[in-house]
């Protein structure tokens, strides 16, 4: 697949075939992930896969409960991908004061993008979710201090019907060159 292909056909999956994704196609995925760029070389991303069906049960139960029911369809995908990131107190805490950018969201967003991007290639749908109960998530896989569930990703082979039409604002309505921004943002 050319690149914009890939970028253009990838749609966000929220029904899945009951069919598991080969461990091979993963370990792509989260290669593609691995190769990201990150803030000083930190490369923040740590990748949990959760597969066995009980332990996904259990983990949506407890991360998309209550205000977070509308992510509850991520039991039925074949893997979730739980993103991770371990934290640096220089590059993430001093630079996020610094910079005023949480960095690590940045890093780890691309690592993520690239794992969709790879999974897309495949023929693997996914779905980012970070409408989930985070402090639930950390306490389930009972993280370490220094380490951060940033987001989730379900992953699996689409179902009929798994994905919605997307609508994208035309180019003109978020390109500026140079001060036409001053002009048009308002």
């Amino acid at each position: 697949m050319v690149f914009m292909s890939i970028v253009s056909q990838r749609r966000s999956v929220r029904k899945f075939l009951d069919k598991s994704v080969d461990r091979r196609r993963l370990l792509q995925c989260i290669e593609a992930a691995r190769l990201a760029p990150s803030a000083d070389n930190i490369q923040p991303w740590r990748f949990i896969v959760l597969e066995d069906p009980d332990m996904k049960k259990e983990f949506c139960t407890r991360v998309t409960g209550g205000v977070y029911r509308r992510t509850r369809f991520i039991e039925k995908a074949p893997v979730i991908i739980v993103l991770v990131a371990k934290i640096n107190f220089l590059v993430h805490r001093i630079g996020k004061i610094v910079s005023r950018t949480n960095i690590q969201l940045i890093d780890m967003g691309i690592a993520g993008e690239h794992f969709v991007l790879q999974a897309q290639e495949l023929g693997i749908g996914t779905c980012w979710i970070n409408l989930f109960n985070v402090k639930k998530a950390e306490k389930f896989l009972g993280l370490p201090g220094n380490y951060r569930v940033v987001s989730l990703i379900a992953a699996g082979y689409p179902a009929e019907g798994a994905t919605r039409d997307r609508r994208k604002l035309p180019i003109d309505r978020i390109l500026y060159f140079n001060e036409e921004y001053k002009k048009k943002l308002r």
